[in-house]
């Protein structure tokens, strides 16, 4: 793909990201403008307990019922993606980004949300970048703009999910996904 910056698409980090908060990182941009861009992190799992930190919600959630380290930004905030059941609704407290996937303002009542979400995720914290900021870590490499599939945003094994989207995208991308920070293996 392109460099093209815009909410639905996802950043796959690059092999050279090795800064101990994005390596092998998954993420789904979720704004972009002229002030940055604002995304999760989809595949790391937060040390926190999701009970703990919002009773009622682990019971709604996608497998596995965790909460989702979002990235390194606002880490005590939580961002809730959603899909309704119904695509033709939209229920109480949700709001469309792009697709089927909306955010779900976790104010709501879990009792209103219980059973209208055919998926349901919550992250801790989220990445962000400033103008200008992500535009220069593509030149360098550091990321890869690849297209979403919404089963990547609720996927039940986030550990493998940086070499699956790898993987899919064939050629040199794809190769990507067999690597190893330990080069006599490669």
């Amino acid at each position: 793909m392109d460099d093209r910056i815009e909410p639905g698409l996802m950043l796959v980090a690059g092999v050279a990201v090795s800064d101990g908060v994005f390596d092998q990182t998954v993420c789904l941009l979720l704004d972009a403008d002229a002030g940055g861009v604002l995304g999760v992190v989809l595949n790391k799992l937060s040390d926190f307990s999701l009970e703990s930190a919002l009773p009622g919600w682990a019971e709604l959630t996608s497998f596995p019922p965790r909460l989702f380290d979002g990235g390194p930004v606002s880490p005590e905030g939580a961002i809730c993606l959603a899909t309704p059941v119904d695509d033709a609704e939209e229920p109480p407290g949700w709001r469309r980004l792009f697709g089927r996937i909306g955010l779900l303002h976790l104010d709501t009542p879990v009792e209103i949300a219980r059973g209208a979400y055919r998926d349901l995720r919550i992250f801790a914290g989220y990445a962000g970048w400033g103008p200008g900021q992500l535009q220069g870590e593509l030149r360098q490499g550091l990321w890869h703009v690849v297209s979403t599939r919404i089963e990547d945003v609720f996927d039940p094994d986030p550990a493998t999910l940086w070499r699956r989207v790898l993987r899919r995208q064939g050629g040199e991308l794809g190769w990507l996904s067999a690597w190893t920070p330990t080069p006599e293996f490669n």
